[in-house]
């Protein structure tokens, strides 16, 4: 993805009812410009990380005490994936720990489908990290909800199809 034209940001952020533009968004976290201050900009900012294929930043975010072996040859081997939004359900922040539940939906293959989890995270040193997730069932729309890839349809008019 390029960085200098003026795209919408995958992760969807909504200011002043306008959807944020990528380089105001959660470009200068990539860029390392600046720090996400809360939780869920930091999981905003993975999100988007994920559609545009930063892994570095992926690991770079993620606690050292909970990579797991998660590497970046490990995250590319995902690049085939077609993210289509991401959905914060809650976002809550305590002292240095702080938890955002989201679904993330995608396209898989011939049908959607969302990694539906509860993120928890915490702030070392003035820097927020994703420390490990609990995943649950993805909740799909009813369908005549607005359809979860952003086509301005309804869920049954497009990728309930």
């Amino acid at each position: 993805m390029t960085t200098d034209l003026p795209t919408l940001c995958p992760c969807g952020q909504i200011n002043h009812n306008t959807a944020a533009l990528y380089n105001d968004c959660c470009a200068p976290y990539h860029r390392a410009d600046s720090l996400p201050q809360t939780p869920e900009q930091l999981m905003r900012s993975r999100y988007s990380a994920f559609v545009t294929k930063q892994h570095s930043y992926l690991i770079q975010t993620h606690h050292a005490d909970h990579l797991n072996g998660l590497t970046t040859a490990l995250l590319a081997e995902n690049d085939e994936t077609q993210w289509l939004s991401l959905q914060i359900i809650s976002s809550k922040r305590q002292e240095n720990t702080g938890e955002v539940c989201f679904q993330a939906w995608y396209r898989d293959t011939d049908d959607i489908d969302a990694i539906h989890e509860c993120s928890q995270f915490v702030l070392e040193n003035d820097k927020w990290f994703y420390t490990h997730g609990e995943m649950k069932e993805a909740v799909y729309p009813k369908r005549n909800e607005a359809c979860v890839c952003n086509s301005g349809k309804k869920y049954k008019q497009c990728c309930l199809k």
